[in-house]
Order: structure tokens, then C-alpha cells, then sequence
């Protein structure tokens, strides 16, 4: 058993494919094959399940997985050590949505950095299903969401947080005025929303349908940020979580709106595949995310 035999493992593993490891590494496809069959002849055990085109590991096969993924992670680490003077840059690949990389990446980057100069971050923005592509097709190395609370084998979760999300208005707003509101006293308001489909933007359109009303935005944008600005200078209404009203609330620029029966549960997760190679650089991300 050697450790080209175990990253190969690894490699069909994550992109399920024995011609993609292949291409991955560089090899001839009978190579990665003869490989994984040697591996599996020291082991006694099949490590994957070959039925048409589809590879899947399996119960042995994952089990085995955990014991590699420690075997290469300890080997990685010695070599680190061993060249760290002359290391090169990691790459770490985040797939998130748009709203999340004010609070995420911009606010703590630069202390991040500070401590993780060898780590450069590569951030890709995008909805939640094409997140969850990404992440799947080994095209991103960690996911944060900010939807619907999401729990599949398939991912860890490193960290969650529920998270408020209200609509929110002008300060000199008319609505400020309002003791009692129902969702049909917002409705004749013009809005400025995020793109349809969206996270949160989708959670609202969902809830509004179940009620068999809908709402036509005079302005789609994918910063929430600028949507805070238009909102404080009397544009209209929209519906944001509450980190990014935050400050604007606070200065008693903006004004949240209670509304009844219309609340939606909001989530940010930050999550991996199951089956990805966690390097110690790939575990510092991960920490720094989840703070």
C-alpha cells in the first residue's frame, strides 16, 4: 500500500469517476483502475460499487475512506513542515451567496490575513442550488448559505446560525406609524428586491404564494447593500435579514416592519463535502468562516 495508491482512492472518491481522478492526476484511466484494484486486494475488501457508469463507495469503501483521508492528511503534514520556507500559496475555493460577503469576507479579511499569508481565497457568488453544484462537482471547496435550514448526508456543517429577516422601510415611512400590520398593507408599496430566486428572495415568493398573493419589484439587485441605501432615501420597501440592516436600524435610518403571521426562518451554514480532503489549510478557512 502506498500513498499514490491512497490519494488515487481519495480522488475517485470525491469526483466519483474513475476517468476523472484520471485526468485529475495525470494518469491513464487502466492506471487509476489497476490501483484501486490493488488497493482493494491488500485490503480484502470492495472499496466501490461499479454499476453502468456510476462509481459509489461502498459501506467498506467509506470506511476505508476515513482511514486515508488520515494516512495522506499526516503525510501532508510532515511535507509541510519540511518545505514550509519554501511553501507555495493555497488556493481555497468559497461558494457563497451574494449577501454573505460583507459579513464573511470583507469585515474579517484583513485580520484573517494577518495570521493565514499563505492562504489566498477565490470566492464565487451564486444561488443556493448552484452552490450546492459547485460543491458537488468538486468545483468548491466549502459552501455558506443563507436559505432554508439544510441537512444532507452528503455535507458536514461546520457551523449554522438562524437569523432574523424582516421588511423594512424608510424611517419617515408612513408604515412607521402602523400598530397592526397584515402583509396586504405592503403589497401597494413599490419594492426593491434581491434577483428572483435567491435565497431569501425566493423564501419570500414562496410564502407569498402559499397565500396566493405575489409581489411585482420596481427594482431587482443583487446588493443588499445599495438595497439599504435606495430604502433609507424613501424608494420603497424590501425584505432583508437583519445583519444587513443592522447598522441602518441602529442610526435610525431604516425601520422594520412587524407583520402578522409572515415570519420566515432563515439560515447561514457553513458546510463541506463529506468526502473532501481536509488540509490544515482548508481547516484554517473553515475556522475562520465559522467564527
Amino acid at each position: 500500500m502506498d500513498l499514490r495508491s491512497l490519494n488515487t482512492f481519495i480522488q475517485v472518491s470525491e469526483l466519483s469517476s474513475f476517468t476523472k481522478a484520471a485526468e485529475r492526476l495525470g494518469y491513464s484511466q487502466p492506471t487509476v483502475s489497476f490501483q484501486i484494484r490493488q488497493l482493494e486486494e491488500e485490503l480484502g475488501v470492495r472499496l466501490f460499487d461499479r454499476i453502468g457508469h456510476t462509481v459509489s463507495l461502498t459501506e467498506e469503501g467509506r470506511e476505508a475512506l476515513n482511514y486515508a483521508h488520515s494516512i495522506c492528511r499526516i503525510a501532508n503534514e510532515m511535507s509541510s513542515e519540511a518545505i514550509k520556507s519554501n511553501r507555495n500559496k493555497s488556493v481555497i475555493r468559497i461558494a457563497m451567496a451574494d449577501s454573505l460577503c460583507g459579513p464573511l469576507i470583507v469585515e474579517k479579511f484583513s485580520e484573517f490575513r494577518r495570521t493565514h499569508k499563505n492562504i489566498s481565497l477565490k470566492i464565487m457568488t451564486a444561488g443556493t442550488d448552484e452552490l450546492f453544484r459547485l460543491l458537488d462537482h468538486n468545483d468548491a471547496d466549502i459552501v455558506c448559505t443563507l436559505d432554508t435550514h439544510i441537512y444532507n448526508m452528503s455535507y458536514v456543517v461546520s457551523s449554522e446560525e438562524k437569523l432574523g429577516a424582516h421588511f423594512v422601510c424608510s424611517s419617515s415611512s408612513p408604515l412607521t406609524e402602523a400598530t397592526y400590520l397584515e402583509i396586504h398593507d405592503l403589497l401597494a408599496f413599490p419594492f426593491i428586491l434581491t434577483e428572483k430566486g435567491m435565497s431569501y428572495r425566493r423564501m419570500l415568493d414562496e410564502k407569498l404564494a402559499k397565500m396566493s398573493l405575489e409581489v411585482a419589484p420596481v427594482l431587482e439587485i443583487g446588493s443588499a447593500d445599495l438595497i439599504c441605501d435606495l430604502i433609507k432615501e424613501g424608494a420603497g420597501l424590501s425584505f432583508l435579514p437583519d445583519y444587513v440592516t443592522e447598522k441602518e436600524v441602529r442610526a435610525g435610518a431604516l425601520t422594520r416592519l412587524s407583520v402578522k403571521d409572515f415570519d420566515i426562518e432563515l439560515w447561514q451554514q457553513v458546510l463541506y463535502h463529506r468526502d473532501k480532503w481536509i488540509t490544515p489549510e482548508m481547516q484554517s478557512v473553515i475556522d475562520y468562516l465559522s467564527k
